[in-house]
């Protein structure tokens, strides 16, 4: 790459950078409804036109975030999953779920972009749904571990739950049980449900421990997926290189 090319580019990422970092301080002073492009450029000197050149859209830019707040929150659960790596399942688990809470309560409108209110007009588009499913398959890969080794406690399955159980285990882990997948995809959402009623204002003056009920109810949505230790003999579910007893 000639010096010019290699200025030109670094100076795009610079720009880009700049673009989203003011883009982000229009989120947490208005939410993504009112991000507006013409006011960004306007907060950084720039016409109109030449931010198109970057992103085409409102559009184009807010996937832009969305993809990169997803990525963080990704980063932030795989590096504090990283530091528990040898660690048992359910301390793994947990570990995972406290970096997720962690980062929300550090990045309160990036998470509000991702896990709060739909923004009007947005679709977000395939592109979205590989950084979006990191966190969701650490847990998995967490709850295969667990069953490929010690095994996992099978969760009740409802019989009139188990044709949509069989179609997400297609989908999401073909390797576990369909009871573990179905309990996997609840407690995936219970734990943003749990973030979002913390972050969002619902707990107030209801629950004051907020760091301590978060543990529990973390370790209580690991529970739910079969991480239970020890089992009573004969209940754990084993993988193909488990003994089953």
């Amino acid at each position: 790459m000639s010096t010019a090319r290699g200025a030109r580019a670094r100076a795009r990422i610079e720009v880009t950078a700049a673009i989203k970092d003011e883009a982000r301080s229009q989120l947490a002073a208005g939410g993504a409804a009112k991000l507006s492009l013409r006011a960004v450029a306007r907060e950084l000197g720039m016409v109109s036109s030449a931010l198109y050149r970057y992103f085409p859209s409102r559009d184009d830019l807010l996937t832009a975030l969305i993809i990169d707040a997803y990525d963080s929150l990704g980063e932030a659960a795989e590096s504090a999953h990283a530091r528990v790596a040898g660690a048992a399942p359910r301390e793994r688990w947990t570990a995972v779920c406290a970096a997720a809470r962690r980062w929300a309560l550090e990045r309160p409108h990036e998470y509000a972009l991702i896990y709060g209110s739909p923004v009007p007009g947005y679709t977000a588009p395939q592109a979205t749904v590989p950084p979006a499913a990191r966190v969701g398959l650490l847990l998995i890969g967490i709850v295969r571990d667990a069953y490929q080794g010690k095994g996992v406690a099978r969760p009740r399955l409802p019989a009139d739950l188990k044709p949509e159980a069989q179609r997400m285990t297609a989908d999401l882990a073909p390797d576990l049980p369909p009871e573990v997948v179905t309990a996997l995809v609840a407690a995936w959402a219970q734990l943003y449900g749990l973030i979002s009623f913390e972050l969002f204002g619902q707990f107030n003056r209801l629950v004051e421990d907020r760091e301590a009920f978060f543990r529990h109810a973390a370790d209580q949505l690991a529970h739910g997926v079969g991480l239970v230790f020890p089992q009573p003999t004969g209940t754990a579910a084993k993988g193909p290189s488990g003994s089953g007893s």
